[in-house]
């Protein structure tokens, strides 16, 4: 329950940074697997090399019995794990499309690919509003709503009687 309670948090974080530079589309069916599952969004414009870019956001939980082997000897494992994931489930629209997994652990580690796409659309934004601290915005802004949904996911496993 905290991966998606905390990519709800994420996602949300994403789609009001992102909002002023391209257009998004949400949800996008015409990306649909054979297996109903697509990617968080899209843009509609091209955003690098004349393709559109897609982007697909997973918040691993590192205390999570598939996680926890890998997570307690190497940082970051459990992200860099789910983004791979992610990238080989939607491996298909490469030839189409610039795909970015977004995988931030529940601990706060950033995968490089999460951080490099952060920069690009802080530069990107910084280039319309010429505000330099855009960049630095986001990076404030992603792990506080990341521990929003920590909190949430924690206070949701409390016994109430």
């Amino acid at each position: 329950m905290p991966q998606l309670t905390c990519s709800i948090s994420v996602r949300a974080m994403y789609k009001t940074s992102e909002l002023g530079f391209n257009i998004i589309v949400f949800n996008n069916n015409s990306l649909m697997r054979d297996d109903n599952k697509r990617p968080d969004g899209t843009t509609v414009l091209p955003w690098a090399r004349g393709k559109p870019m897609v982007w697909d956001v997973t918040v691993p939980d590192i205390y999570a019995e598939s996680h926890i082997g890998s997570t307690t000897t190497k940082p970051g494992a459990a992200a860099h794990k789910t983004a791979q994931n992610k990238i080989d489930k939607y491996s298909e629209l490469s030839s189409r499309h610039i795909f970015y997994p977004f995988a931030i652990e529940t601990s706060g580690t950033w995968h490089e690919m999460a951080i490099e796409l952060t920069q690009e659309i802080g530069r990107r934004i910084t280039t319309i509003t010429e505000d330099t601290r855009e960049t630095t915005f986001l990076f404030q802004r992603f792990p506080m709503a990341l521990q929003r949904g920590n909190a949430v996911s924690f206070h949701n496993t409390m016994v109430t009687e």
